[in-house]
Parts: C-alpha cells; sequence; structure tokens
C-alpha cells in the first residue's frame, strides 16, 4: 500500500495563516458561518500554497464536525436515492429500465414493491457514477 505525503508546508507562513483564520472548534452557528466564509474564499481559488491547501482541509473537517452534529441527516433508502437521483438528473422510468432487465421489474422497483437486488445495485452505482452501498 503507498502512502502520498502531504506537500511541506512553510510553518511560518502556515502560523500567519492560522492567526488571520483563528481556526477551533466550532460551538455556534456563528462561527460556523465565519469559517465557511474562509473556506470559501479559498475555494474560489485555483493556485492554492500548501499552506493554504492546509488551512483548506482543516476548515472542512472543522465544519463537518459541526454540521454533522447540530444537522444530522437520516440515512435515505436505496429506493430513495435512486428517486433522488433520478430526479436530480430529469430521468424517467424510460430511462433507467434497461438497469432492471424489463420494464415491469423497473416499475415494481422505483415504486418500492420490490427490493434492488446486487446486481441491479451493481448496475445503477456505474450509470449514476455513484457508490454501489446507495443501493444496497
Amino acid at each position: 500500500m503507498t502512502t502520498t505525503l502531504p506537500p511541506l508546508i512553510d510553518e511560518e507562513r502556515y502560523a500567519r495563516l492560522l492567526k488571520r483564520t483563528l481556526p477551533r472548534v466550532i460551538r455556534t452557528e456563528e462561527e460556523n458561518e465565519r469559517l465557511t466564509a474562509e473556506l470559501l474564499k479559498l475555494d474560489e481559488r485555483e493556485d492554492l500554497s500548501p499552506e493554504e491547501e492546509e488551512l483548506a482541509e482543516l476548515l472542512t473537517v472543522l465544519i463537518q464536525q459541526f454540521e454533522d452534529k447540530h444537522y444530522p441527516l437520516d440515512p435515505a433508502s436505496p429506493h430513495d436515492m435512486l428517486r433522488h437521483l433520478m430526479e436530480a438528473r430529469g430521468l424517467t422510468h424510460k430511462d433507467v429500465w434497461h438497469l432492471f432487465g424489463s420494464k415491469g421489474v423497473a416499475s415494481e422497483v422505483l415504486n418500492g414493491k420490490r427490493a434492488i437486488s446486487k446486481t441491479q445495485a451493481r448496475r445503477l452505482a456505474e450509470f449514476f457514477h455513484v457508490s454501489v452501498e446507495l443501493f444496497v
């Protein structure tokens, strides 16, 4: 197994970024908004230094931790995920039935009357370019 090491960073430059940004565990919505705004500034740029990339990764972890705690998402069922992906892409029954082998099976799956098989889950994952775990 090969592990990629992060690029070396200039510790003085990184310290200046930390001093300016003051990242810390997020406990309030205001702190979340402030650090999210900092992250968005970095995300708008394409030429980040290694120090800025490190800061962006740190901010992402802090923001994700806060949002996971304060805004937990209910897990979606495989059928819900399928319907969501289809809706997001403007697809209908006729666009995906070939993945199920027949129109009838597709209708039963889309209506929640039949479970998504492992084979169908693999086909759906490949078709939508997502993880197969979304459909199992």
